[in-house]
């Protein structure tokens, strides 16, 4: 490139870090940016986010990256199908386009398994751990704290676009920056509602934990009474009553029967309330 292109020296000095921040700046009369995408890959994951790096003057748009990208490839696709363009700020919004499309891709997958989850929840089946939950969520997160800064910052330069845009030029890239905004917010509200699914799925589990330990506690208190009759009647020492009484065996359960029937009704009766 430096034997074929005249590039701004920043050009060259980014391609040589990873994956930082959100960079869009004037040189000379050049446009230098750092922006970041998805890995061109059929499963997505949290992980697999690359930096794109490019230089846009009047004619010509150059894009360098280590790895295949998911919008760098769509567009490249429909520039080969014949797909005209009027300018390079053209490319540039139509770049910005294409990678609005990737999130929605992510974030239309990410909704559907979320309002199935909501379903499930509402039924009353769970079917989700709080760590897919989590991982959902995750990949939420970092795909908004590196691709939710370019926005503002595509709209930072609109504001004191190069003399080298044209109108349409600066209203096709206002357009592409307001779609991917847009985009990003969809994605935040999304992860908003992962939150409160979490929120929902930890109350679920805390209740059935509050219920097992009630029914734990509500038979060992019933139990309570036998073991202590038992264990008294159990002794081998004189002078144990009823022991020479024809019915001394249905008096004493006719008694547990009554204290075990009172401390079952008196738990539940304190549940209800």
């Amino acid at each position: 490139m430096r034997q074929h292109l005249q590039l701004p020296d920043s050009f060259y000095e980014l391609l040589r870090e990873g994956v930082g921040s959100t960079r869009l700046e004037m040189e000379d009369d050049a446009l230098v940016a750092v922006i970041h995408d998805v890995l061109f890959e059929t499963a997505f994951d949290a992980t697999r986010v690359s930096t794109l790096t490019l230089c846009m003057k009047r004619r010509l748009v150059v894009t360098a990256r280590l790895r295949p990208l998911r919008s760098v490839d769509r567009l490249r696709t429909e520039v080969r199908e014949g797909h005209n363009l009027r300018s390079s700020a053209e490319l540039l919004a139509h770049l910005l386009l294409d990678q609005a499309a990737v999130l929605v891709d992510i974030v239309h997958g990410t909704t559907a398994r979320v309002d199935a989850i909501e379903d499930s929840l509402l039924a009353n089946r769970v079917v989700v751990t709080r760590g897919e939950l989590g991982s959902l969520r995750r990949t939420l997160v970092r795909l908004q704290r590196l691709l939710a800064p370019e926005p503002p910052a595509l709209f930072r330069l609109l504001n004191r676009p190069p003399d080298w845009l044209s109108s349409h030029d600066v209203e096709d890239l206002r357009q592409a920056a307001e779609e991917f905004s847009t985009t990003v917010a969809d994605s935040m509200a999304l992860t908003e509602r992962l939150k409160l699914l979490q929120e929902e799925l930890a109350a679920a589990v805390g209740e059935r934990i509050n219920r097992s330990l009630f029914i734990l506690t509500l038979v060992t208190v019933l139990a309570l009474p036998v073991n202590m009759i038992a264990g008294l009647l159990g002794m081998n020492v004189g002078g144990i009553p009823l022991a020479q009484h024809s019915q001394g065996f249905l008096i004493v359960v006719s008694c547990l029967t009554v204290v075990t029937g009172m401390l079952a009704y008196f738990f539940l009766l304190k549940r209800r309330d």
